[in-house]
This record gives C-alpha cells, sequence and structure tokens, in this order.
C-alpha cells in the first residue's frame, strides 16, 4: 500500500470514528432531551406554535432551525419529536431545512469567512426557498408520506377517535397519555387494558431514547462508513478541477457532490474558502455548502426511517434546488 492511500485509508477511518462517537452522542442526547420535552410540555402547545394554518408557524418553525445548533444529522431526533407531537407538518418540513443551513455556527462562519454581504445574501435564500418549500409541500399532502410505525402504527384505541388528523395529518393517538418503555402508546382508561407507564420520568424517556437509537443505528453506521470514505479519498484539487469557475456544469456538480461529501458546518466552509482560492467559483462554492450541510447521506438514510421514498426524493430536490439557485445567483452578484 503506497504511503499517498495509507494517508487516506487513515483519515477516512479517523472520520469513521470522529463522527461515529459524535453522532451517536448527539443522537442520544438530543433524542432525551426531545424526550422530556415532550413528556413536560403538551403537544397541543407545540401544535399551536408550529400550526400550519397561519404563516407564523413556518417562521416559527425557521427560527427554532435557527437557533439550534445542530448538523444534518442531529436535526433528525428534533424532527421525529415534532412529527410525534402533530406539529404542523409544513412548518416541520421548514424546521428541516433551515436547522442544518442556518443555524449560529454556520451564520458564524459564513460572517468571518465570507462577510457580512455574502452571508445575509446566504440567509435570505436559505430561508425563503424553506419556507416555501415546507409550505409547498403541505399543500401538495406529502405528510401523508410519514411511515405509519413512526407513530407507532396503529393507533386506533377505542377512546374517541383512532387516527387524529391535525396539521400533519398523521396517525397518532387520541388519548394524549403517555407511553411505554417500548414507546408503545398507553391505553387511556384504567382496567386490564391499561398499560402503567413506569414512575421514573427519567428512566422512561432514556429506554425510548435507546429503543429509538438501536432502530436507526445500522442506517447510521452505513451512512458514517460511505461519508467517511468519501471524505478520505476525494482529493480537494478533484473538486476544484471539475467545478472551476470556467465549467457551466459547476453549479450543479458541486450541488451533487455536496451530498456524499459528508462534512460538518465547522469543517465545510473553511474547506470551501481554500477550493475558493483554488480557482473555485463563488456558485460552485455556495452550491457545495448548501448541498453538504443541508443533506449529507447519512441523513437521508435516517430519513428513510421517517418518511416513504417521494418525501425523501422531495427533500433532494429542494436542497439540490437551493444550492443550484443560490450557486447561479452567486455567480451573478458575487463574481
Amino acid at each position: 500500500m503506497s504511503p499517498d492511500t495509507l494517508a487516506m485509508l487513515q483519515e477516512a477511518l479517523g472520520m469513521f470514528a470522529l463522527l461515529g462517537v459524535e453522532l451517536t452522542a448527539l443522537f442520544l442526547v438530543i433524542s432525551f432531551i426531545v424526550g422530556v420535552i415532550q413528556d413536560v410540555l403538551p403537544a397541543g402547545k407545540i401544535q399551536s406554535i408550529l400550526s400550519s394554518k397561519n404563516g407564523r408557524g413556518y417562521f416559527s418553525a425557521a427560527l427554532l432551525g435557527g437557533v439550534t445548533p445542530f448538523c444534518s444529522c442531529s436535526t433528525i431526533p428534533m424532527l421525529t419529536g415534532l412529527l410525534k407531537a402533530r406539529a404542523g407538518f409544513g412548518p416541520t418540513v421548514t424546521f428541516l431545512f433551515t436547522s442544518p443551513l442556518l443555524n449560529p455556527i454556520i451564520i458564524g462562519l459564513f460572517l468571518a469567512t465570507f462577510g457580512l454581504n455574502v452571508t445575509l445574501a446566504y440567509a435570505a435564500i436559505a430561508l425563503t426557498v424553506s419556507v416555501t418549500a415546507g409550505y409547498l409541500l403541505e399543500k401538495m399532502r406529502f405528510a401523508r408520506y410519514i411511515r405509519p410505525e413512526l407513530l407507532n402504527g396503529k393507533t386506533a384505541t377505542g377512546c374517541g377517535g383512532a387516527n387524529g388528523a391535525g396539521d400533519s395529518a398523521a396517525p397518532v393517538s387520541s388519548c394524549g397519555k403517555g407511553r411505554d418503555t417500548t414507546g408503545s402508546v398507553t391505553a387511556c382508561g384504567g382496567g386490564a387494558a391499561a398499560i402503567a407507564a413506569p414512575d421514573n420520568r427519567w428512566a422512561r424517556v432514556w429506554a425510548e431514547t435507546w429503543s429509538q437509537f438501536k432502530g436507526v443505528m445500522p442506517y447510521l453506521l452505513l451512512g458514517i462508513s460511505i461519508g467517511a470514505f468519501t471524505y478520505g479519498f476525494m482529493p480537494a484539487e478533484l473538486i476544484a478541477k471539475y467545478a472551476g469557475a470556467d465549467n457551466p456544469l459547476a453549479v450543479p456538480l458541486a450541488a451533487v457532490i455536496g451530498v456524499p461529501l459528508y462534512i460538518r458546518a465547522e469543517a465545510v466552509i473553511p474547506l470551501s474558502a481554500a477550493l475558493l482560492a483554488k480557482g473555485m467559483g463563488m456558485g460552485a462554492v455556495m452550491a457545495l455548502i448548501i448541498g453538504s450541510a443541508g443533506a449529507s447521506l447519512t441523513e437521508v438514510i435516517l430519513l428513510k426511517s421517517l418518511f416513504r421514498k417521494p418525501m425523501i426524493v422531495a427533500f433532494l430536490l429542494v436542497i439540490f434546488g437551493m444550492a443550484i439557485l443560490a450557486g447561479l445567483l452567486f455567480n451573478v452578484f458575487f463574481h
């Protein structure tokens, strides 16, 4: 094995170990926090704040995404909690788009690397596309592509209604009760049919968190493996060569490269600055940042546990569309 190949392999293995530990910790911690919030905060409150019946819900969701310093993968536990709480589907999807793209980390790095004007333009594009996409997907009834098992499948409980439609049009128990340690909705009334939830809130929430993690762990490991391999064996010079300013296909190519090239926001912006210095066009740089930060391969794999294929395709099309739109606009105004 040549020294260069060995170095790339070591880099890939190092990234796999880093991402594995980091994302596992993030997933467990965030899932646990969301579980506690769900246990304390009434679902009706979340529904009212993130309702799709008025425009405020969409901008509340965008604000929530903007103040949560999550990468694209660690957004999933919060997304799961919002779906289970029957928050409006459109605002929930808006949160999905904005959380990895407009969080304080990426905005701060943008300011430090590219300056105020580029940061404001980037934020305006990401916010506008995210809110518009959330609204359109709500109107096109994409909520029907939520996997029923996410909300414990058959939720008819005989307590006055089976499948509550709500804003998300997703099945959910109408009882408003807790869940047992396996994540199943408890029965509504007393008697032999009732399943007693543990008295210890922390133990109950942790049991649900661990059960959820075990279900997504294979997806997580697969996505991390592919992303780490790509990160270790795809040289920056190759990207700059095929996504240079003279290539008319540079923007869409950079957007496509961005998804499998899983890099956290803390790394993708400094990398993009280096690529810009090597001759990569500003539009392609923006497309690479949005594609990489907005839709990692790991996130897409995890989303398959929440949504059916049409919603996954729609998600990718929105991210690619946003990346290409931003890239073309930046080529015009920031060349």
